[in-house]
This record gives structure tokens, C-alpha cells and sequence, in this order.
């Protein structure tokens, strides 16, 4: 399969939602209830940071947005722009591991290895970057792909919403 990638750009963020929308709703959508999807979608979404740090990837087929994901040199582990407890600070590659973010794929391409290609891209970036471990907060829909690249589950959690509903996640780490 060709796919290509760019770092995407503000422009870009109507499409990169859309995106995101569709793949929390039908791909994570099979795997939770009515009220845990609420609080993935609460969870969940585009951090602008990404974009502006030129660490975020749109995936493409045929000019067709197939997925988009990226990595973090910066505290926050999980979360869109309106998710509680986000820190922009800077983190030490020597001390801390480089955050993998953000990772959708459209429901018509999921299991055709869009995830495996942007969390290749993202880690190569983070190593060059002179980190030596990732970590990401997977949902129930990536845990398996996380596995099947050499993550392993170090906590789980559950994300609480303003509206008190739960979703369980799982906070993972690698060694690059």
C-alpha cells in the first residue's frame, strides 16, 4: 500500500477532527458503551500543540486522510485542547520517555497497518529527538496494536467526565 505523510497544518484541523470523530465514534464505539463513549470524547481529541510543534502527522491514500497521529516532547500524555490537566512544559529526554499522541484512523482503513505506520513514524522521530522510551494512554480499540509493538501496560486507568461517566485506559511504555 502507498501511503504518504505530511506534518499537518492548521488549515488542516476541520479535516484532522472529522477524522478523530468517526474513529472515536465507530472504532471505539464497538468496544464501549453509551456512557463510556461520552467520556472518550471528553478524553479524547486534537491538541493543537502537536500541530504547532511540527510533531503531528496526517496519513494519506491516494489524497484520501486515512489516519493522523503524532509524538510529544511535552508533559501531557493524553487529551485535546479541551481535556482537563494538560501541561505544555518541555520534557528531559534524558529522565522521561517522549509521549505518542493523539493516534486515529478512519474506520473504512482500520487493520490495514495505518496505526503500526504512524507509531513507526513517531518513534523514529522521538529517537531521533534523543529520547529512549515512549509511553501513550491507549483506549480499548489500540491496546492490541500497542501490544503487538512492544508496549507494555504499566497502569490502568479510568478518565472520569465533567458528567461522571468512566472509561477505562491504559497508561503504556517502550523502550526504543
Amino acid at each position: 500500500m502507498n501511503l504518504n505523510f505530511r506534518l499537518a497544518k492548521y488549515e488542516d484541523i476541520p479535516a484532522v477532527k472529522g477524522l478523530m470523530e468517526q474513529s472515536i465514534a465507530v472504532l471505539l464505539g464497538n468496544y464501549v458503551n453509551e456512557e463510556e463513549l461520552e467520556a472518550s470524547f471528553e478524553s479524547m481529541g486534537l491538541d493543537d500543540q502537536l500541530i504547532l510543534d511540527k510533531t503531528y502527522f496526517l496519513i494519506n491514500f491516494e489524497g484520501i486522510l486515512v489516519g493522523c497521529g503524532g509524538w510529544s516532547n511535552r508533559k501531557t500524555l493524553f487529551g485535546g485542547n479541551h481535556t482537563p490537566n494538560r501541561s505544555n512544559d518541555f520534557l528531559d529526554p534524558n529522565h522521561d520517555a517522549a509521549k505518542i499522541r493523539a493516534m486515529y484512523t478512519h474506520p473504512d482503513w482500520a487493520r490495514k497497518g495505518i496505526g503500526t505506520f504512524i507509531l513507526e513514524l513517531a518513534e523514529k522521530e522521538a529517537c531521533n529527538a534523543g529520547f529512549k522510551r515512549c509511553e501513550l494512554m491507549a483506549t480499548l480499540s489500540g491496546i492490541y496494536l500497542y501490544k503487538r509493538r512492544g508496549y507494555k501496560v504499566d497502569e490502568e486507568i479510568f478518565y472520569k467526565s465533567k458528567k461522571g461517566n468512566s472509561v477505562k485506559m491504559y497508561k503504556m511504555t517502550k523502550f526504543l
